[in-house]
């Protein structure tokens, strides 16, 4: 199905020529990014005390929230998503052009961007990156294989880059933000058996974003200093240096913050932390609304989780209420299915599941298969997972079925999702937005396309990929927001997953902090914006 003037084409060359124009329809606003300003001296650096473990340097290699930090002050793309609810913004793109037909996107590169080693960013630089994650089949690259083929996207001249796509795509705007473009030149004096530079870059930067790497450290995080000469430009506040230190435990965490040594942490603990640092006179907590869905994967590929009627006692196992009211003290909204539910095409109908162990029982008693032992997985560090996973393993032991919990840290836990046989039974984490688009969270999650790369559950419903399908392919709005609908209430009624909330993010914040921005798209990990006051 191609794309028509109706559709995503005509708003953005309206957007092209008017200079700004927000698509509400399409959930995606477009603006022009703010004029360079002059340079002046800073003073400070921002400290960010994070549960996630740093493993990598190489925007490429991973696409997830917990190692975003890097990607997103590191490393540039043509456009970036800020704010919230989120826009997007031309960045390293000055102008854009799209076809009638939806299959070929043109970008105007800003003349004078530069690379942290002081080289201009060109439109061979984007291109390299293209093929590399096409090349290396990882991170972001989900997004664009089947749509962008290798060797298709074009550097036209100097500063204009052309991708071609294979099958139009109404998601291809919102997602060109994760080609993070890296330095061509420096990369190709780095590769090492065809590697495209990966073990190199796993520990150095060929980036051009608003800071560039000072020191990297796996075990402890990076530190990375201000680039003077970002083609943003600066103001006359901005930090000097910002460091992102992996600090597992959640009371190290709050106790930093609450002395000073730590001036911003994730927006996810558990409220009895975030009601402590609330009491902090050191400690500003930023409240968002945010569109980051809590749930379960359920491995649906393999016994006895195959059986929709297990997965349906697994759902009516889970105490949603007590869950959301007495562990997360009703800081949360329940949300039955697998879109936010203030994401346009979440279903307004979708009653979901409710705690109810007589029809856990019922489910349970028409499994043929043996039941065994479950293992239900947590991620270390984040306690409401593991609070999540205690509550469903007495749900489940009150059923009758044996279970038992591994925590383990998200680096561990991310590869193992991305194997059929190491991957846990079940595992408690968010889903979190890379792009505001329906796709983002359902189509992701459930295309049986996807499966074992953005798709870890091993779910597949020809009737649910149909829907996807087609609304990935069409910018008919309508047709899009009754497809995701339909979609997400089917994955709901097969038990998929267990659904549970749609979160809001409490930000802890030095109070001398100032300028932060947050954005669901990075859980406001972008720091050129923040200074100390």
């Amino acid at each position: 199905m191609t794309m028509t003037g109706n559709g995503l084409t005509t708003a953005l060359r309206r957007l092209r020529r008017a200079g700004v124009v927000s698509l509400t329809s399409l959930a995606l606003g477009i603006t022009l990014a703010a004029a360079p300003v002059a340079d002046v001296e800073a003073k400070n650096t921002f400290v960010f005390a994070n549960s996630s473990a740093y493993d990598t340097m190489d925007p490429h290699a991973v696409f997830d929230v917990g190692r975003v930090a890097y990607r997103i002050n590191l490393y540039d793309g043509l456009m970036r998503w800020e704010d919230n609810p989120p826009v997007l913004n031309l960045w390293l793109a000055e102008s854009f052009d799209i076809t009638e037909d939806g299959l070929t996107y043109t970008f105007k590169l800003r003349k004078g961007a530069k690379f942290h080693d002081g080289s201009e960013i060109e439109a061979a630089d984007v291109v390299y990156s293209i093929e590399r994650m096409l090349a290396l089949k990882k991170g972001a690259a989900a997004l664009f294989i089947g749509t962008v083929a290798s060797g298709s996207t074009k550097a036209l001249d100097k500063y204009t880059v052309e991708f071609n796509l294979s099958k139009p795509s109404a998601i291809f705007m919102a997602t060109v933000p994760e080609i993070h473009v890296l330095n061509a030149d420096l990369m190709k004096q780095h590769v090492n058996n065809d590697d495209w530079g990966s073990a190199w870059l796993s520990t150095n930067d060929a980036g051009s974003g608003s800071f560039k790497l000072k020191r990297y450290d796996p075990a402890k995080g990076f530190l990375a200093e201000r680039f003077a000469d970002h083609f943003m430009g600066w103001g006359d506040k901005y930090l000097d240096e910002i460091e992102f230190r992996t600090v597992v435990e959640i009371n190290s965490r709050v106790l930093g913050l609450m002395k000073g040594d730590f001036h911003g942490s994730d927006g996810y603990m558990p409220q009895d932390q975030i009601i402590r640092l609330r009491k902090s006179d050191n400690v500003n907590v930023e409240e968002q609304e945010s569109m980051r869905i809590f749930y379960s994967i359920i491995h649906n590929g393999r016994s006895p989780m195959n059986d929709i009627n297990f997965r349906k006692a697994l759902s009516y196992a889970f105490d949603y209420d007590g869950f959301i009211n007495n562990i997360l003290s009703g800081s949360v909204a329940r949300n039955p299915g697998p879109l936010p539910n203030n994401i346009w095409g979440a279903p307004k109908d979708l009653a979901g599941y409710t705690y109810d162990l007589d029809k856990a029982k019922e489910y349970l008693a028409k499994v043929k298969e043996p039941i065994r032992e479950i293992t239900i997985g947590a991620l270390a560090g984040y306690g409401q997972t593991e609070q999540a996973a205690a509550l469903l393993q007495n749900g489940l032991t009150k059923i009758g079925i044996k279970s038992k919990i591994v925590a383990e840290p998200w680096p561990v836990a991310s590869g193992k999702m991305r194997d059929e046989q190491q991957m846990y039974d079940l595992l408690f984490l968010w889903k979190s937005t890379y792009y505001a688009d329906p796709n983002n969270w359902v189509g992701e999650m459930y295309d049986g396309a996807s499966i074992g790369a953005r798709n870890n559950s091993w779910y597949k419903n020809p009737e649910v990929d149909t829907l996807l399908h087609e609304a990935q392919t069409t910018t008919d709005t309508a047709l899009r927001e009754r497809n995701y609908a339909k979609a997400a209430t089917m994955v709901a009624n097969d038990a998929a997953g267990i659904f549970i909330y749609n979160t809001k993010w409490f930000g802890p914040i030095d109070k001398r902090a100032k300028g932060f921005r947050f954005c669901p798209i990075g859980n406001g990990q972008e720091m050129r914006w923040v200074y100390f006051e």
